[in-house]
């Protein structure tokens, strides 16, 4: 009989705490650790990696010598403080040339990767979880309300994290443990974020390493609520600091994933109960179903999760998950009600704010019934097993496998926006609802609100390139899923935007009417709303100047699809350009494009 094949041994990890830009230093004592007690698969770096003082020039210069090939990283090493007055300037050509989300890492020189926002990835059969930057106002080097509610829908999906990495200490951390011989440091408040404490409770790691204190912590083990596994926490020193505290520590853990029940299970004699209390999220979330969080999908479930980030008061709501499909992911843990009567109104199609709020500010305007009695509306009233099956082939549902995750650039509770497959230009944009709906006049009120605000955001974006926007809309019968277009146009030839339009419908052989003749923007759309017949194909477009031009289109009436698009490829004098086909990018093209639009409408975007 064969022997059974030997287990490989664990995988040996350094970490290391706040480098602050000395990496001469901190890569000299590594290859001296690696040599004497090695060898060691990675360093895991917590805490600002970067100078705190200064330009890019001095000691920063480290930094410099390992971007520019003057020195090498000795293993590879992964580090989530970008934070420091040098930072921006390093990294901002890695996070230019960067492709899609890279969960494990963007390399920003042989062996040096810098774990940007928050993720998960497989370290030598790991699981990591991180954290990037530090809590404060925004913008670079802070982490954001995206990047913790991504880590908060990781928490409940399957599976044990065995590292978690930030750069802050959990507040809290030393509660019910023995600081009778620990460092002022460690019970000093200060470089302590309760948020990380709250995801620390959430992910239950079996190591939590943080820096950022300039001193050495090792936590006795702690037990988790409702799992078997205990955590331990270790805190980092500062490289290279005069105290002489412990900056880098070594650990061999075999991944969670290959180990025994008994050993998962096994808590040392001196463990203690949890340091923080039951945690009670700061923001209920109301999510779809969560795909795995690998590599390949790394985006998906970030959007998924983050699109109905902000609720209402618990247990007060329907949650339009399990009212709209019959089943919810978070089951008892949900926050909003699960109603098995509403679930029956809702697939004879009676409006949800009305099942909800017991009203509809829509009122006649609004396309469902606003009835309990079973009358039926205009919604559309195929079997809710079959619309199901729509909308899992359809390319612009987030819980679609056809979608194209990689163009999306924001995404707010009814609204996302992506970047037009095969665009016109660089810019531009579709406004998608996030509900599977055919038309943008359809949505409720609330959902309105919203698009305006994406709206004035785009125009703003759009403003500080010197260009106008341009919004249409075509709604045909056959409309599966609503995408409101945006394309930018020059100022210089933004006041022919009317014309044009209006010729090209003269060549068709119809005319345009205009909703709003004034161009006030107030109500123009409420116009537009009751103006439009939930059976009726038509298009819109909205004019630099706040006009609404509007086509209602004739049954037997051959309508280009392509139209407003064709019109703006003319007055662009992009001809060539008209069809969308004759412009497709390569994935890693498109993955550029999203991130050079991220980068400057970041300031503007609704959802930040």
């Amino acid at each position: 009989m064969a022997a059974a094949p030997p287990t490989p041994a664990p995988p040996r990890i350094l970490l290391a705490g706040d480098a602050h830009g000395r990496l001469h230093q901190l890569f000299k004592r590594v290859k001296s650790v690696n040599q004497s007690t090695g060898p060691f698969h990675a360093l895991l770096c917590v805490g600002q990696f970067f100078s705190p003082e200064g330009d890019a020039e001095g000691a920063p210069g480290d930094v410099t010598d390992y971007l520019e090939g003057r020195a090498a990283v000795p293993i590879p090493t992964y580090f989530t403080g970008d934070y420091g007055p040098a930072a921006p300037r390093l990294l901002s050509k890695a996070a230019a040339a960067a492709r899609g989300f890279a969960p494990g890492g963007i390399e920003i020189c042989p062996n040096l990767f810098w774990l940007r926002g928050s993720n998960r990835f497989t370290l030598h059969g790991l699981s990591v979880v991180y954290l990037s930057g530090k809590k404060g106002p925004g913008g670079p080097g802070c982490y954001s309300q995206d990047d913790v509610d991504a880590l908060r829908a990781l928490a409940e999906e399957p599976g044990i994290v065995d590292l978690f990495l930030t750069n802050e200490w959990p507040t809290g951390v030393v509660n019910g443990a023995d600081t009778s011989n620990v460092p002022n440091q460690v019970l000093d408040p200060l470089g302590c974020d309760p948020v990380v404490a709250e995801l620390a409770a959430e992910i239950k790691p079996r190591y939590h390493i943080a820096g950022t204190k300039g001193v050495f912590y090792s936590r006795e083990p702690y037990v988790n609520d409702s799992a078997a596994h205990v955590t331990r926490f270790i805190g980092l020193a500062n490289v290279g600091n005069k105290e002489k505290q412990k900056f880098i520590h070594a650990i061999s853990p075999t991944p969670a994933s290959t180990m025994s029940s008994a050993d998962i299970h096994a808590k040392p004699p001196n463990t203690t109960l949890s340091p923080y209390a039951a945690p009670a999220k700061s923001v209920p979330i109301e999510e779809a179903p969560k795909r795995p969080a690998d590599n390949t999908d790394a985006q998906y479930w970030r959007y998924d999760v983050k699109r109905q980030r902000q609720g209402e008061a618990e247990g007060a709501r329907l949650c339009f998950k399990f009212t709209s499909s019959g089943s919810c992911p978070r089951g008892s843990k949900c926050h909003y009600r699960h109603d098995e009567e509403a679930v029956e109104h809702y697939q004879r199609n009676v409006c949800f704010d009305f099942l909800n709020k017991g009203k509809c500010e829509r009122g006649p305007e609004c396309k469902f019934a606003h009835s309990l009695s079973g009358e039926t509306s205009v919604r559309d009233a195929r079997p809710h097993s079959e619309r199901r099956r729509v909308e899992s082939r359809c390319w612009f549902c987030l819980s679609s496998p056809d979608v194209e995750s990689h163009l999306v650039v924001s995404i707010g509770e009814a609204y996302y926006c992506a970047l037009a497959k095969g665009p016109l230009v660089p810019d531009h944009v579709l406004m998608i609802p996030v509900e599977h709906c055919p038309s943008t006049l359809m949505m409720p009120s609330e959902a309105e609100v919203e698009l305006g605000r994406y709206k004035n955001a785009l125009f703003k974006y759009f403003e500080k390139q010197g260009k106008a926007a341009v919004f249409f809309e075509w709604v045909s019968q056959n409309s599966r899923h609503a995408n409101l277009q945006v394309v930018p146009v020059p100022f210089p030839k933004s006041d022919a935007v009317n014309k044009i339009f209006h010729l090209a419908a003269k060549r068709l052989g119809f005319e345009f009417s205009v909703v709003n003749p004034d161009g006030g923007a107030k109500g123009a759309r409420e116009s537009l709303r009751s103006q439009s017949e939930s059976k009726s194909s038509l298009f819109y477009v909205e004019l630099p100047e706040g006009k609404i031009l509007l086509h209602m289109i004739d049954s037997n009436e051959k309508f280009p699809a392509q139209f407003g698009r064709e019109v703006l490829a003319g007055l662009l004098s992009m001809a060539d350009r008209a069809d969308w086909r004759n412009c497709k990018l390569s994935k890693e093209e498109e993955s550029q494009m999203v991130d050079d639009f991220k980068q400057g409408f970041r300031e503007f975007d609704p959802a930040e």
